[in-house]
């Protein structure tokens, strides 16, 4: 078949993409002289320079036939240097790289899949993006807007939009159904993946036919730059005044710091101090209090910890900072029962309305609990020391119920049948060192999402990542592979179980790749273990959640040319030296550790917070009907 020839508005294409990149941004190149301000131009070229100039500049793409066009442009962009695109063979693992790249790098970044299972697979894993609140471009192919019939791969249904109308139900999203549109695309887009406190995934869809039609004197003045809010913050005294009154008339506070709090960690330690109370974290606040610091009562909620959860369940007054008190963090809404009163300091007005009896602090957190601290200041409160006092024992307690667990010897396994490591003891041993290398700790759901954030020791944010707002399997070993395509790349460790890693074993292939320098250790018990042990726990009895197929890991992994597939042994000697030799490699390495699962109350940190699930539920509900809160 002979190829067209290239449209009118497509010539000079390559040659813009050069200006661009060799003057380092869009504005530049217009200032310089490289590049008209007005150009003839495909939707598909505009989009790019909208994004380039939004500093979107990395793109993760699994293309197909409902993404030729836009593919045609990052080749030429690409070639240039003025953008990179990434090729992926998993849109699920694709997607949660994204996520990883602009939670733990801050960079902007754009998912480019095709029509059809290709985008609701990435559409499904933006679940992560939307649940933690970062903000990422997703950009799908659509249908034609001529509708001459089903286009492939979309859904087989006599009814416009439909992929819109999904998209519209996860986030925020926008079909591109009229070119001239692309203006107002590009600023919700930019809105809703730089928001302040409302972040998380933006959907553009572009149908097949749009993509290609050419755009005649776009004014590139026009495309909006990147989204940039002011901080805002509560106007007036009064319910300033308000918060401290409630200080003063509650001496057992605890500040609940949510995933929003995880860029003002300075801001809560002061706050803690100015009311002389406690902080109970969040899986992804890890780290907003340094572990050691004595106000750090460690994470709270259903699968909290015995200080964190004692904290929250004898407060009487709780200060929600940037938390969505998500049913593990409150533990389903009973998680403060002796609270009287709350203070909620959040930009999102449904989430700071969302106990009663609140005193509501809306806008940006650095600067509310700056103003609130000064009114404190003004206004001290008297000491709580007893209060301190009974947290502090807590804590104690909590710190000696994590040191048995780590320091818990072999167990003998029925699946192994021998003496392995427990979960507690191995991720006790991979923390240690991977803090020592100074790497980033990434941990995937399940059990060693659970034991990981319980055993955490951060002295700061974003030393462990765990994606538990979705609990998505898989993510973390997804996430791994954005370390590959960061400008200032981390050492990485993905802590996974066998059933997260085998929902997206091709990482492997895609770390290898994009030149991922880190370690994938899998604790391996053959089963989905924090669901068989919610069995137990509820019914007495295992169900449909293990397996008896055997797996040579360390050679399935070791097939894939590049990756050090190591096996982590049955002891803590062993597993330290398996992590030395993978730490040092210069590349993809992977640790597989047999860990013990079985009725050994050693092999765990035990259960300390209430879930609204299972054969819990009358009581939990029973509980949240007859409080206030």
């Amino acid at each position: 078949m002979d190829v067209p020839s290239v449209p009118a508005h497509r010539d000079g294409a390559a040659r813009r993409a050069r200006a661009i990149a060799q003057a380092g941004s869009v504005a530049a190149a217009i200032e310089a002289g490289l590049l008209a301000d007005t150009v003839d131009c495909s939707v598909c070229e505009a989009l790019v320079i909208g994004l380039l100039k939004q500093g979107v500049r990395k793109y993760l793409a699994i293309f197909g036939h409902g993404s030729t066009d836009l593919a045609e442009v990052l080749r030429l962009y690409a070639a240039a240097g003025a953008v990179r695109v990434y090729a992926f063979r998993n849109e699920v693992a694709m997607a949660h790289a994204a996520t990883a790249l602009r939670w733990q790098y801050g960079e902007q970044v754009a998912v480019v899949t095709s029509i059809g299972p290709g985008a609701l697979q990435a559409m499904a894993a933006s679940l992560a993006a939307a649940s933690n609140g970062v903000g990422v471009w997703h950009i799908y192919g659509d249908e034609t807007t001529h509708d001459e019939g089903f286009n492939m791969q979309q859904i087989p249904k006599h009814q416009q939009g439909l992929y819109g109308q999904l998209t519209a139900v996860m986030g925020e999203s926008y079909v591109l159904h009229t070119p001239q549109a692309l203006r107002a695309a590009l600023r919700r887009g930019s809105i809703r993946v730089n928001h302040p406190y409302g972040a998380g995934p933006f959907y553009l869809l572009l149908p097949i036919n749009v993509q290609p039609q050419g755009v005649q004197g776009l004014r590139l003045a026009s495309l909006p730059d990147t989204f940039a809010a002011p901080p805002t913050v509560v106007a007036g005294d009064a319910p300033l005044a308000a918060a401290v009154d409630l200080v003063h008339r509650h001496r057992r506070i605890v500040i609940k710091a949510g995933g929003g709090t995880r860029r003002f960690a300075k801001q809560i330690r002061a706050l803690a101090g100015a009311v002389d109370g406690v902080v109970v974290l969040s899986p992804g606040s890890l780290g907003v209090l340094a572990d050691d610091d004595p106000r750090n009562m460690h994470v709270g909620g259903s699968k909290g910890s015995l200080s964190g959860n004692g904290a929250m369940a004898e407060a009487d007054l709780l200060i929600a900072v940037g938390t969505r008190a998500v049913c593990q963090s409150d533990c389903s809404g009973v998680g403060y029962p002796a609270a009287q009163a709350v203070i909620n300091i959040n930009g999102d007005l449904a989430d700071a309305a969302h106990y009663n009896h609140t005193v509501m602090l809306p806008g940006d957190i650095g600067e509310v609990v700056g103003r609130l601290v000064a009114a404190l200041s003004a206004r001290p409160p008297s000491a709580a020391a007893a209060w301190r006092a009974a947290c502090a024992e807590r804590k104690r307690r909590w710190q000696e119920i994590c040191v048995q667990a780590a320091t818990c010897p072999a167990l003998r396994d029925d699946v192994w049948r021998r003496p392995v490591l427990t979960q507690p003891a191995a991720i006790g041993v991979v923390q240690a060192m991977a803090r020592a290398a100074g790497a980033t700790c990434l941990f995937d759901a399940g059990d060693v999402q659970a034991n990981g954030f319980q055993l955490a020791r951060d002295t700061a944010p974003l030393q462990t990542i765990t994606e538990a707002g979705a609990s998505y399997m898989g993510f973390a070993v997804s996430a791994l592979v954005a370390s590959g395509m960061a400008d200032r790349p981390q050492r990485v460790v993905a802590v996974t179980g066998d059933g997260s890693f085998m929902m997206n074993p091709q990482v492997l292939i895609d770390g290898v790749e994009h030149g991922v320098r880190g370690t994938i250790v899998m604790l391996d018990n053959r089963r989905m273990a924090a669901i068989s042990s919610l069995q137990i726990a509820q019914y007495g009895a295992a169900f449909a959640t293990n397996d008896g197929v055997e797996v040579d890991y360390v050679a399935l992994a070791g097939s894939v040319k590049a990756v050090r597939a190591l096996h982590g042994g049955h002891t803590e000697a062993a597993l330290r030296a398996a992590l030395a030799e993978a730490f040092a490699y210069d590349g993809l390495s992977f640790v597989h550790v047999p860990v013990y699962f079985g009725p050994d109350p050693r092999a765990g940190l035990g259960t300390y917070g209430r879930w609204n699930v299972g054969n819990w539920v009358d009581e939990v509900q029973d509980m949240y009907r007859a409080q206030n809160l």
